[in-house]
């Protein structure tokens, strides 16, 4: 009765009662315990499996590779999931440089006045008032100029001034001050050529009248304009030179038959905080050879009016 069970149960499974069955053996058995339930092999299937990497190729042998901690990385080699596109940096706005500015611009803003007085050993020939000179009223205002720095380390005065004691400049130590272009402007590079031109016959009949023993130029650019209108050309370059001038160059003798041989020139470097060409020793040195000079002819003026008192 049993056999007859057997043998329609296998029928049932698509086995033969009369087929051969194969001979147990260790191997069959290991291919038995692959089909077996086991509560790891479920869990294992139910976890994420890992992406796999992309040094992986399909079909191909797969290669382990170490997993890397992103937390132990520094923020730099840190690997992302996502790769966005950077942004593209900022591009840094370039200054463009300042234009010329007609005078309506400036307009509001007054006028500096001359500090200058009959027969001074020097008269100081700036360019033009700035901003901070023209709002206070003083000379070189602005902190950023070496004006009154220089004039006292060159010997020029025997203390540091500030810009409020321009006026007293004449009584002190027989200096003076004006500008080649009365108008103020931000900077320089807001005035034209022409109108810098144009202002040198004024200029020079300002120094014909109150005759100094000399005139101190205050920035190649001023000297450059002087030259043009005196000589109707553009000075050479080899043409140019700081320090004292040749005597043809005196400025105010222009007049024929004048007795007076003219103020003798001295050309410094410009005393802008935003003129950075030379450096500070180089400026010391320029305006050193103008001290020296101004300290004799101010000793050797009171030594004169010592001599007419006694």
């Amino acid at each position: 009765m049993e056999d007859i069970k057997n043998e329609e149960l296998e029928e049932e499974n698509g086995v033969s009662a009369n087929t051969e069955r194969p001979p147990p053996s260790f191997k069959g058995r290991l291919n038995m315990a692959d089909f077996a339930f086991s509560p790891k092999l479920k869990i294992k299937s139910e976890s994420p499996s890992p992406s796999p990497s992309p040094s992986r190729r399909s079909g191909g042998p797969r290669i382990s590779l170490p997993e890397t901690d992103n937390a132990s990385l520094p923020r730099t080699k840190r690997k992302s999931s996502a790769h966005p596109t950077p942004s593209p940096s900022p591009k840094k706005k370039s200054r463009s440089p300042s234009g010329y500015a007609p005078p309506e611009v400036y307009a509001h803003l007054p006028e500096l006045q001359d500090v200058v007085a009959p027969n001074l050993i020097c008269i100081f020939i700036g360019l033009n008032p700035g901003i901070a000179t023209a709002t206070q009223g003083h000379a070189y205002a602005h902190p950023s100029n070496l004006f009154w720095k220089l004039l006292h380390s060159s010997g020029c005065t025997t203390r540091r001034c500030a810009p409020e004691e321009d006026g007293d400049l004449p009584r002190l130590f027989s200096l003076g001050n004006t500008n080649i272009v009365a108008r103020p402007t931000r900077n320089g590079s807001e005035l034209s050529k022409g109108e810098m031109d144009a202002s040198v016959h004024v200029l020079e009949e300002k120094i014909r009248k109150y005759k100094p023993e000399s005139v101190c130029i205050v920035g190649k650019s001023i000297w450059e304009s002087i030259w043009r209108v005196k000589h109707g050309r553009k000075i050479k370059k080899e043409e140019f030179k700081y320090g004292w001038q040749d005597e043809e160059e005196n400025m105010g003798n222009t007049e024929e038959g004048e007795k007076w041989e003219g103020a003798k020139v001295f050309v410094a470097c410009s005393t802008s905080g935003l003129a950075a060409t030379l450096l500070p020793t180089e400026k010391e040195r320029i305006w050193r050879e103008l001290g020296v000079w101004v300290e004799q002819r101010r000793n050797e003026r009171v030594d004169a009016q010592v001599e007419q008192v006694s």
